[in-house]
């Protein structure tokens, strides 16, 4: 048994990180191991670097 991975984030409605805004949910994946999702964390990470209220975050599920 493996593991896929996942990026998800977005904007979100201030720095508290509490409540993403609408329209700017983004996931990207499944991806078969942590250094793919890794890499495309850091695309979009770095793709909006002056973006103070954007963030994503790698997270992963058993496959059954």
């Amino acid at each position: 048994m493996g593991q896929r991975y996942w990026v998800i984030g977005g904007e979100y409605r201030d720095c508290q990180f509490d409540e993403v805004v609408p329209g700017t949910e983004e996931i990207s994946g499944p991806f078969p191991d942590s250094t793919r999702a890794r890499t495309e964390w850091q695309r979009l990470t770095f793709r909006d670097r002056l973006g103070a209220t954007t963030r994503y975050v790698i997270t992963h599920e058993a496959r059954a």
